[in-house]
């Protein structure tokens, strides 16, 4: 997809939410009408349906990604689905313990270590299922949704039936938290996209540079700070869909971004 060019086209086929107080999808859609910045911090959600062995071993993070992740899995007897994975920051408390250790001179965890890389939440749920099917991991600054949704398409367009996408964040940990641009919580949603079909609604990604939308609207500096946003980017998009507004726009960090409904 190249700037001012091609548009992405897209269903959500499921969909699935997490955050704490919110969880069913009536809750979500309620939310969506009056949307709230949720708590940055709660109680790690069950995930009865993962193995014992992995889910103890899941920081507070993963469980988070993966409760979303395991309440829009595919129905009994459908074919397993590539999926994407994307955080903006990951989980950057556990960046900064580690961190801590090795400043201390302290040996570090291997399992510590092995669930702090970025594909580690998805690499958990793809063993836990025995999924071999295509597993990415991406972040991309305030792009990473488009990113994500970018990737998933480029999936489909490949051949996949459908393909998972799944988003998580958490606030920064200290002492990142200070480079905070977007209000912080613990969240996470899962959708499962497919090409528009009829009689469904269908959503258009496109992108434009954000430099000549600079010109047009007269700034001096494409990079500008956007106004203060009241929810994490990825809680805006997902209040998109949910309360079927015809349109959404972002400016990500080197280009604009238009989200549209359709149907």
């Amino acid at each position: 997809m190249s700037a001012g060019g091609a548009t992405l086209a897209f269903g959500v086929r499921a969909w699935s939410a997490w955050a704490d107080g919110l969880q069913a999808s009536d809750d979500w859609r309620a939310w969506s009408a009056a949307p709230h910045l949720p708590a940055a911090t709660a109680q790690a959600p069950a995930l009865p349906d993962m193995a014992a062995l992995l889910r103890r071993r899941l920081p507070l993070l993963g469980r988070v990604a993966l409760a979303s992740a395991y309440a829009c899995a595919a129905g009994p007897g459908r074919a397993q689905v590539p999926a994407v994975f994307a955080s903006r920051h990951g989980d950057t408390g556990r960046l900064v313990a580690m961190l801590a250790e090795l400043a201390a001179a302290q040996p570090l965890s291997p399992t510590a270590f092995g669930l702090a890389v970025h594909n580690a939440i998805g690499a958990v749920r793809s063993i836990d299922l025995a999924d071999m099917s295509n597993l990415q991991a991406l972040s991309a600054g305030r792009d990473t949704v488009e990113t994500a949704v970018l990737e998933a398409c480029s999936l489909l367009a490949d051949g996949a039936p459908e393909v998972m996408l799944v988003h998580y964040e958490a606030p920064l940990a200290d002492p990142y938290a200070a480079f905070a641009d977007e209000p912080g919580c613990l969240y996470s949603w899962c959708w499962r996209i497919g090409a528009p079909r009829a009689g469904e609604p269908w959503y258009t990604l496109s992108l434009a540079d954000a430099a000549a939308e600079a010109d047009q609207a007269g700034a001096a500096d494409p990079r500008a700070a956007a106004p203060a946003a009241r929810l994490p980017h990825g809680l805006e998009v997902l209040r998109f869909m949910l309360a079927g507004d015809d349109c959404l726009r972002h400016r990500g960090e080197r280009a604009s971004w238009q989200w549209r409904r359709h149907g």
